[in-house]
């Protein structure tokens, strides 16, 4: 049979990023295709039946659209395939390489436990294995601990993403009769500032490490064997050995061919956040998550922003009308927001960067920037460790492939965090590192969270968890919703910010609840009673019977779910439920 895109709601020649499966995969029913999206979000075609791919008809880069055919699939009851069953585990199970590497022997260092990367997956693991009894060691490339998140990423651009809302939410007082004058900013103080978090966390993590007896080395590790790491650090060289190792690699930027790089002008999200300079003009080439936030605080500094994606929506991975009240907010601060439209050429000049545009239809435009910042996706680090010198398979894209107690194709080496896959968020590793941990100390754990929330602290803020509208149409899962305009709410309201909306997904079958995606100020966290509500399998009136505080945002979830019962006072009812 011809697997075919299913209807994927609005989105149209839809670039292929990911390919999960290869020819002679034994595949269950809503196993992974492909992956249709960029940046931290992405859409997942799963397989309409089980069965065996024969043929693969697209290839990376490909576009698609509704119809198009992905591949060839020999269903079940055809020559000899089993019904839908789950695949066999031997064929989901990760698989190991021939260990390239030959070192072995006790090292300078040995190690019950070795962790490789010390972001919040990677610290989590070594704190967890150490707490069980295990001696941990944990392996850091930067002379800090936390990682990407801490360091050049979630922590600091959370700090300059409060400055930014206290310097947009003072010009926006004027129109409630308060008037401040134009703030003055110092980026010499800002920059301490966000650096005072940073170093308050990273130090808070180097009192805990102490505190468990966690051996830090400083230094790039790399596998040289099954049961060895070499460290190249500024003392020199050190061998690690280690009686099991949990790869927590993380992930980096993703650099695009055309863009020169070498240019200063050109800046990832870590040079965005050392804040060199605020340029007049700035192109955030990525309208997903990263670039977003990034695009909120520049604006807050006094840069003219145009955003590009080539997507049809800013954050393709939740709902258009989730965004859309984030879309109509940036459409009247930032100077352009180009949607459907890629760059293709990007030219280095003295007075700036010339870049060149194309949309969907093919119309071709130029203009010059001052500063670009690339924010297209982050791309995982597993081909960076050398892991084939200890038999862990990595595949094309940098992803190391694990099960759900985190184990590589190698029993005794595992991998979390950004390494192992999508989503690539922190919260996600912590998680990941917990469990990997417990299971080296001989627990039976396994990595089994229903779902796993997203959020950009963008203003406002977008977050979402479980089954978004989007995924549920093209999945074929069926659902109804209840809706809930923040414009009836008395605390969205009073703080002049009634933009927001709240949507709650159930199952017409039981009323449970499957997703949730909220849009406004602190959407971020409002979201976790979302979470909690699927993880525990609530229903609709569970969460309409729950007394919220009044006035709060919080109500919105709570009116939300009286929408979709029909009992909303606050509103007129939509519709009358038995």
């Amino acid at each position: 049979m011809e697997v075919k895109v299913p209807d994927i709601g609005d989105f149209d020649q839809v670039p292929v990023i990911a390919i999960l499966v290869s020819v002679g995969d034994i595949i269950a029913q809503e196993d992974p295709l492909v992956e249709l999206e960029s940046d931290k979000a992405t859409m997942e075609v799963p397989s309409p039946a089980a069965g065996v791919v024969k043929e693969i008809k697209v290839t990376l880069g490909d576009k698609v659209s509704e119809g198009s055919v992905i591949l060839v699939l020999e269903a079940a009851g055809v020559a000899g395939v089993s019904a839908a069953e789950p695949a066999p585990a031997a064929a989901l199970a990760p698989t190991a390489v021939a260990a390239s590497g030959t070192a072995t022997g006790p090292g300078d260092i040995h190690a019950d436990v070795v962790v490789l990367g010390s972001g919040p997956g990677g610290y989590t693991a070594a704190f967890r294995a150490a707490d069980l009894g295990k001696k941990t060691v944990l392996i850091e490339k930067y002379p800090t601990l936390g990682g990407v998140c801490l360091n050049v990423g979630c922590i600091p651009s959370k700090a300059l993403l409060h400055v930014a809302k206290v310097i947009t939410e003072a010009e926006e007082m004027g129109a409630h009769g308060v008037s401040f004058s134009k703030p003055k900013i110092d980026l010499d103080e800002l920059r301490r500032f966000k650096e005072s978090v940073v170093n308050q966390l990273t130090g808070g993590l180097r009192g805990l490490s102490k505190g468990r007896k966690v051996e830090v080395v400083q230094g790039y590790g790399k596998f040289t064997g099954p049961n060895m790491i070499e460290v190249q650090g500024d003392d020199g060289v050190k061998t690690v050995s280690f009686d099991q190792c949990i790869i927590a690699a993380g992930s980096e930027p993703v650099k695009l061919p055309f863009i020169p790089h070498d240019d200063e002008r050109i800046i990832d999200s870590t040079g965005a956040l050392e804040l060199a300079d605020v340029p007049k003009r700035m192109l955030v080439l990525g309208g997903g998550i990263i670039g977003l936030e990034m695009a909120c605080v520049y604006d807050a500094l006094g840069s003219r922003i145009t955003v590009v994606e080539v997507m049809d929506q800013i954050i393709p991975g939740a709902d258009k009308d989730i965004v859309k009240p984030l879309m109509n907010r940036i459409k009247g601060r930032y100077e352009n927001i180009l949607l459907k439209t890629r760059v293709t050429a990007v030219e280095a000049q003295k007075k700036g960067l010339k870049v060149t545009f194309e949309d969907d239809k093919g119309e071709v435009t130029t203009d010059t920037f001052d500063k670009i910042l690339v924010a297209v996706g982050r791309k995982p680090n597993g081909k960076m460790i050398d892991a084939d010198k200890a038999g862990v398979a990595v595949d094309e894209r940098g992803f190391v492939a694990v099960d759900s107690q985190q184990k590589t194709g190698v029993p005794h080496i595992f991998a979390i965090g950004d390494v192992v896959g999508q989503p690539m968020l922190a919260h996600k590793a912590v998680h990941e590192g917990k469990v990997a941990a417990e299971v080296c100390a001989g627990h039976n754990r396994h990595f089994d969270a229903r779902l796993i929330p997203s959020v950009a602290y963008t203003d406002p803020e977008v977050a979402w968890a479980g089954v978004t509208e989007t995924e549920a149409k093209a999945k074929g899962i069926r659902f109804e919703k209840g809706v809930f305009p923040w414009a009836a709410s008395g605390k969205a309201l009073s703080n002049g910010r009634s933009e927001g909306m709240t949507k709650l997904l159930f199952d017409p079958e039981d009323d449970r609840i499957i997703g949730g995606l909220i849009v406004g100020t602190n959407a971020g966290d409002l979201i976790a009673e979302v979470a909690l509500a699927i993880e525990m399998g609530a229903d609709a009136v569970d969460l309409g019977h729950t007394i919220h505080p009044h006035p709060t945002l919080s109500e919105t979830v709570n009116f939300a779910a009286e929408m979709f019962e029909g009992t909303i006072t606050d509103l007129m009812p939509p519709k009358k439920r038995k």
